[in-house]
């Protein structure tokens, strides 16, 4: 396996094939479902054949996106396609199993991503970390390899790359990323319009869900670590999405004194699923989260772990202190 492919040999592997099925991590974000519809309507451009799956499907708050209704569950038999293009994803088993089984056809794996625990799965791989998102890596190979852009590539691109950056405000927002985002302006993004469908359209009960979390903060080590837990209970009351809990947690990093916040949600199965973030460098999320079989980035990780939540608070909450002392 390459641990780096160049868009050169990535662009000559997707002109040799027709069939693509774009898959990208369970639970998906902006990044992950903005990336599939990008690169899909640019094959598509080129006269591909595109399959869009997601183990869970679309979420409500992405549907504004212009053919978003492409973006299926797994169907029950594998498709029939020659490359699987795995997007956003650190690792493979994070796609889902049902997501995996419709892909098994596929003849060639090419692994796109920025996440640095990426151990590389893919036949091809282009993994850099120091890209704030999946979409922006997507735009560069799309520019480099002389691909269609059309409006909905464009539009995917800047909703992918704005919601994993905080709307432009994170530490891993470059130079590059301001230039990409000039360029998509002046390809017609109306940035006003689509920003407000990211940010200014949240249900009732999101703003319910946060009520709910405030009333669990906790500060610890002197104010410098801040969490709150959302129990399953919880989210059958308020009949919550997986969606709504997304980037509920950058309110509490953004507390006066926080380095690192923590956010322990409750899942069906009983599991404990953990978000970590980092303010500075004083806290490291990816590698406490690796002490649990996590990974993610150094200011934004996450944690699939054995409950109940008390446990996983304890534990967690015993590492993130240690790492910051």
């Amino acid at each position: 396996m390459s641990e780096n492919s160049t868009y050169a040999e990535i662009t000559e592997a997707i002109r040799a094939h027709d069939s693509f099925i774009l898959l990208s991590h369970i639970r998906p974000d902006g990044d992950a479902i903005g990336s599939q519809l990008a690169l899909g309507h640019a094959l598509e451009a080129m006269g591909k054949t595109v399959h869009y799956i997601n183990e869970d499907g679309l979420p409500d708050n992405l549907s504004f996106m212009a053919e978003s209704q492409r973006i299926q569950t797994p169907p029950a038999e594998p498709l029939d396609v020659q490359v699987c293009i795995a997007l956003d994803c650190a690792t493979k088993p994070r796609l889902g199993e049902n997501a995996l089984h419709a892909a098994s056809k596929a003849k060639l794996w090419i692994n796109i991503d920025h996440h640095i625990s990426n151990p590389a799965y893919g036949d091809l791989n282009h993994i850099d970390s120091t890209s704030p998102a999946t979409g922006q890596i997507l735009y560069q190979l799309i520019k480099s390899a002389d691909m269609p852009l059309p409006d909905a590539t464009r539009d995917a691109i800047y909703v992918a790359v704005s919601t994993d950056t905080g709307s432009f405000q994170y530490s891993n927002t470059t130079a590059a990323t301001y230039e990409m985002a000039a360029d998509l302006v002046r390809r017609g993004l109306d940035v006003g319009t689509i920003n407000a469908q990211i940010y200014d359209s949240n249900p009732y009960r999101k703003i319910e869900l946060l009520r709910s979390l405030l009333n669990t903060l906790q500060l610890e080590n002197d104010g410098k670590v801040a969490h709150w837990e959302l129990p399953y209970s919880v989210k059958e009351e308020y009949n919550l999405k997986p969606e709504d809990s997304e980037d509920q947690i950058d309110l509490i990093r953004g507390i006066d004194g926080v380095v690192a916040a923590a956010f322990f949600e409750e899942l069906e199965d009983g599991k404990i699923r953990v978000s970590l973030r980092a303010k500075d460098d004083t806290f490291n999320a990816c590698e406490t989260a690796q002490l649990f079989g996590g990974g993610g980035h150094a200011r934004a990780a996450g944690i699939r772990m054995a409950g109940p939540i008390s446990d996983a608070r304890e534990k967690v909450l015993a590492a993130i202190s240690n790492a910051i002392s």
